[in-house]
């Protein structure tokens, strides 16, 4: 996971405060929003576990403090709900400004409502995914049930919530009493996943069932069971991110590998924009080839004296296994560690002229086996004998031509 500190203005000048989170070993095929609980932060566990999960499946995932919370500047006490849906289409704009626009927008609990709320004014939004939330934002009063008659009364009380003091003013309640979250979601048209726990005691299971009926197809259902409302057992909130990942990928454009096609063993693909980030198709599999980032690269994939050195590694331990089986020695783990002695974008650089150094592959194996003194050095000579290694030190050709394309 890459980390971006982000800084963004909501519609009052009043700076908020999120993080990027971009996956390791590609570039983002889609940006996502996520609206968290009430009165909770960005790094709140689950978030961030959900965040991962979304990462690890190409996505990259923009959660940032609501104003009044965390890092964002503001008085928590001057917000309200209809300003939490403000914050994320404001968020939805920087993306779009510096980034790419969102398709994805996630809400846990009252952001959840929230998120509902912005999808419907967000145009680039293609699919929506709430956790836990309640189906009308009005709902949320009952955590401070006992608060209401001196807010009513006096037009604010300080309310507990998690075991923090937070101020909550009658503006909030009013403006919590004219939205309609069924309506909205009936008017919004997109694609909708609904994951809610029947054990939740915070946000009932009922609120799940009334937004699914007010919500029209495409829409689904995912039961949490026995997942607590802020999903705080890791396994609850991983499960949500790979969820909404799989299901989200159905209604947001992801870009096929397999568009690449060869009559060869290989193809590699590299764009003008894409600095050293190649797609591959080897043999039947799908992969990235890069450069470190010291070299000016992503480091999305292994660079091509990796993969060089990836060759000699597992054909050497094939060959080791293959050898091993048939004199009927019980090897149980054989290791080939394989390192080059020269970085490749240095021999760009003088890739038109000979070069004096010498290439070299520093390779190590590690047996694991009840085997002698000259078993070993057996294997050993046998090492040196795996069909990766031969070509190595075989005189090779590359017959390289023109073509306009493969079909």
């Amino acid at each position: 996971m890459s980390l971006q500190k982000i800084r963004f203005q909501n519609k009052e000048g009043q700076t908020l405060v999120g993080r990027l989170e971009m996956p390791v070993d590609q570039h983002p095929h889609n940006f996502v929003i996520f609206a968290h609980c009430f009165t909770c932060t960005k790094n709140l566990l689950a978030v961030k576990n959900i965040g991962k999960a979304l990462t690890s499946n190409g996505f990259a995932v923009l959660r940032f403090d609501f104003t009044g919370l965390g890092e964002s500047d503001g008085d928590f006490a001057d917000t309200n709900f209809s300003g939490n849906v403000s914050d994320l289409i404001a968020a939805a704009d920087h993306l779009e400004a510096n980034f790419s626009a969102p398709t994805l927008i996630i809400g846990h609990s009252l952001g959840g409502a929230a998120a509902l709320f912005a999808a419907a004014e967000i145009a680039s939004i293609k699919a929506v995914a709430t956790i836990g939330a309640p189906s009308n934002p009005v709902h949320v009063q009952h955590l401070f049930k006992s608060s209401l008659s001196e807010i009513e009364e006096s037009g604010k009380a300080t309310v507990n919530l998690s075991g923090r003091d937070f101020t909550i003013k009658k503006q909030f309640l009013d403006d919590l009493e004219n939205k309609s979250l069924p309506t909205i979601v009936k008017n919004m048209r997109k694609p909708l996943l609904i994951l809610h726990s029947p054990q939740d005691d915070t946000v009932g299971i009922k609120n799940a069932e009334e937004i699914y009926v007010a919500a029209h197809h495409p829409k689904s259902f995912v039961s949490l069971d026995g997942a607590d409302h802020l999903l705080m057992r890791k396994e609850d909130s991983q499960y949500v991110g790979e969820v909404i990942a799989g299901w989200s990928q159905r209604y947001v454009s992801v870009p096929k590998n397999d568009s690449l096609k060869t009559k060869h063993q290989v193809v590699a693909s590299l764009g003008f924009e894409d600095g050293f980030t190649t797609n591959m198709k080897v043999g039947n599999h799908f992969m990235i080839a890069d450069e470190p980032k010291d070299f000016g690269g992503n480091d999305y994939g292994p660079s091509p004296y990796e993969l060089v050195s990836a060759g000699l590694s597992a054909c050497t331990a094939m060959t080791i296994q293959m050898y091993t089986k048939r004199k009927n020695w019980k090897v149980d783990l054989v290791e080939v560690h394989t390192s080059y002695a020269k970085s490749h974008a240095e021999d760009c650089e003088n890739c038109e002229t000979d070069s004096a150094k010498i290439d070299t592959f520093h390779r190590e194996i590690t047996l694991i086996g009840d085997l002698d003194e000259k078993q070993k050095a057996r294997i050993l000579q046998i090492a040196d004998k795996c069909p990766v290694h031969k070509t190595l030190h075989s005189e090779t050709q590359v017959i390289t031509k023109l073509v306009d394309s493969f079909n």
